[in-house]
């Protein structure tokens, strides 16, 4: 931007010495020309000036600021390296200072390798720390054992970083330029119930677009709806005999799932109802009023039986289902075959991508659709209608060889370049229970998610009672304890968990308040904001003392929560990278373990051990419960877990 700024002037000063010197391109292109590059010029400012703004209350990510400034140490150090090793992590003890490089090492393999230099270690580490250029963080380096080089923060650089935080509240990263991320997650079928099986993919993709959208990204949030297929026919039949005056009479249709199962039992066993659900299928592909309408009723039974998790579970999604994309499927099978990658197999259309054994079908020999084609359909429309920068789906780790073939296909028509676009699957496991074998109920069926937070909500409130805060919460700060502890424990439990991976649903261990568990996290956090109520100290207090009052980090507990405060941003940073949303679950347990030895280290509220009565209130150290509870809350806000005043 700052370079098409200078361009854009001088383009302005050139324009202005035309009318000058009186050459002759007509006035009127001049002057439109010249308004042109004047309106895009004050865009561009103002822009510029939106982001430096944004930038400059931006959390700094600390991990990239050594980065940088080792990056350059080791450019200045070593100039004819190409794409040295750029390592540095926190420190794991106090006695290696606050931070790490490790990069000697990897240098050392380097030059032995393209240039038969056999240098020690440790000599690089030296001479990358006499090459460290000026900077505002780093107090002192110390080279250690091999050649790590330990990085020790400057005081008052962390303390200052505190003090923008609590003045301007929880930033995002500076992440660049502001994207569009499509996520499709969640994606349950009409007319089936949604089952512990939906489970994670709504959770892990609600809580990756909150973390987009924090992060100051363009988020479309999709449900991609299996509303379209061959289902529908039996269903329609069906219904037109249970209900035949459905177009006038809205059915009621009490249990889709009971009447799901009928539809499927007549169309396993009645030959003539078979019969007739095909031409049902036929006749609403065709877009025949009254079967659309028929089929429009049973989605919106469907989707009000979906809306109720969605509210439990505070999800947002906008529909967009297999249907939407119909239209567009004959346009998809037509380019394939354009550009002469399909084959006719038996009748059907398929199409072999390179790397991958098993082609896409995109048309059956009956000349219906599949969910290949539908799949594809959606993948050119939300990259090249939607423009997505980056595209994710949540879906099961099951669907990975189908999504890697129908990514590679796009990329192989040339929809998207994966150097520009990004498009990831975002895999996950199963759910298994206690007897470590897929989640069901005791009579085998799978289980219903609807029964699931019914008793999470259940389990919640005897737990509440158990600990008798029925006795000391109003009726209503009972409940919304009860949905915050139910709700967040189910979220918390996935989330907590690496999504690639098998996890057990276990009720006992996520309502644990022990642990890395939500029901922990949440009490911390109201006992942490109950620090400051208890001083007497209201927001307002709080505001002007993070405006004049220094933080001091003088006990080295006081400095081990700050630092871990400040890792936020890093943290989120990686996970934007990575979509492993357990790592924030992991630093947000490892800051309440880090703030509660500083609380039983350091007193914030001092009191007269006789009367109880408070002798002194050390502000920095309330501004320190206040930074981390802010950053609990952001944390919380991300996972998609709602926290109480009082629990």
């Amino acid at each position: 931007q700052e370079n098409e700024i200078k361009l854009l002037t001088a383009e302005i000063e050139r324009l202005k010495n035309f009318g000058c010197l009186g050459v002759s391109p007509s006035l009127e292109g001049l002057r439109d020309e010249n308004a042109k590059l004047k309106y895009r010029l004050n865009f561009l400012q103002k822009s510029l000036q939106e982001e430096r703004s944004k930038t400059a209350k931006s959390m700094i990510n600390i991990n990239s600021c050594l980065q940088e400034i080792f990056g350059a140490a080791i450019q200045a150090a070593y100039p004819d390296l190409e794409n040295p090793p750029l390592v540095v992590t926190p420190s794991q003890q106090p006695k290696f200072g606050d931070y790490q490089c490790n990069s000697a090492m990897g240098i050392t393999q380097i030059l032995l390798k393209t240039k038969e230099q056999k240098v020690s270690p440790r000599e690089i580490a030296e001479k990358i720390s006499k090459n460290i250029p000026a900077n505002e963080c780093i107090e002192k380096v110390e080279i250690a054992g091999p050649g790590f080089i330990n990085v020790h923060l400057k005081k008052d650089f962390v303390s200052k970083q505190l003090s923008s935080l609590l003045i301007n509240g929880v930033q995002p990263p500076a992440v660049g330029k502001r994207k569009k991320v499509v996520v499709d997650f969640s994606s349950p079928n009409i007319a089936k119930e949604m089952h512990v099986g939906h489970l994670r993919s709504t959770i892990i993709g609600e809580s990756m677009c909150r973390l987009f959208e924090f992060a100051g990204y363009d988020v479309l949030r999709l449900n991609h709806l299996g509303d379209w297929g061959t289902q529908f026919g039996m269903l329609i039949a069906h219904l037109q005999d249970k209900f035949p005056d459905y177009l006038t009479v809205s059915p009621p249709i009490g249990d889709l799932q009971a009447f799901y199962k009928e539809s499927k039992r007549r169309f396993d066993t009645e030959e003539e109802f078979k019969k007739r659900a095909y031409q049902c299928v036929v006749l609403l592909q065709s877009k025949n009023p009254d079967f659309i309408k028929a089929w429009e009723l049973i989605c919106d039974v469907s989707r009000k039986e979906f809306q109720k998790i969605y509210n439990c579970l505070d999800i947002t999604l906008i529909e967009r289902g297999e249907s939407f994309y119909h239209e567009m499927m004959k346009d998809i099978v037509k380019e394939f075959e354009d550009k002469g990658f399909v084959q006719v197999d038996d009748g059907r259309k398929i199409v072999f991508v390179p790397d991958f054994p098993v082609p896409l079908t995109i048309m059956k020999s009956d000349g219906g659709y599949t969910y290949d084609t539908s799949d594809l359909a959606a993948l050119k429309h939300r990259v090249c209608e939607e423009k997505a920068d980056i595209l994710i789906y949540v879906v099961d780790s099951g669907q990975s060889v189908h999504l890697q073939t129908v990514f590679a296909a796009g990329q192989m028509i040339g929809w998207y370049d994966p150097k520009v676009t990004r498009v990831a699957h975002a895999a996950f496991g199963v759910v298994l229970g206690e007897d470590k074998k897929k989640f069901k109920t005791r009579s085998g069926d799978t289980v219903r998610l609807i029964d699931l937070l019914e008793e999470g909500l259940k389990r919640a409130m005897d737990k509440l009672k158990d600990k008798e805060r029925d006795k000391v919460l109003t009726a209503e700060e009972l409940k919304a304890a009860q949905t915050s502890v139910a709700f967040g424990c189910i979220k918390y439990a996935d989330l907590s968990h690496n999504r690639l991976n098998d996890y057990v649903f276990s009720f006992d261990k996520m309502l644990d308040d022990r642990g890395n568990t939500a029901a922990y996290l949440l009490y911390a956090f109201t006992r942490i904001r109950a620090i400051a109520r208890l001083a007497n100290i209201d927001e307002q207090m709080l505001r002007k003392a993070a405006r004049e009052e220094v933080l001091i980090l003088d006990h080295e507990k006081e400095w081990k929560l700050g630092k871990c405060i400040l890792r936020f941003p890093e943290i989120l940073q990686k996970i934007l990278e990575d979509l492993l949303l357990h790592t924030l679950c992991d630093y947000l347990y490892e800051l309440a373990t880090t703030f509660t030895e500083f609380y039983d280290n350091c007193y914030c509220v001092e009191k007269d051990r006789q009367s109880g009565q408070i002798v002194k209130v050390n502000m920095w150290r309330l501004l320190l419960c206040e930074a981390t509870a802010t950053v609990m809350a952001k944390g919380f806000d991300i996972l998609g877990i709602k926290p109480v005043q009082r629990m």
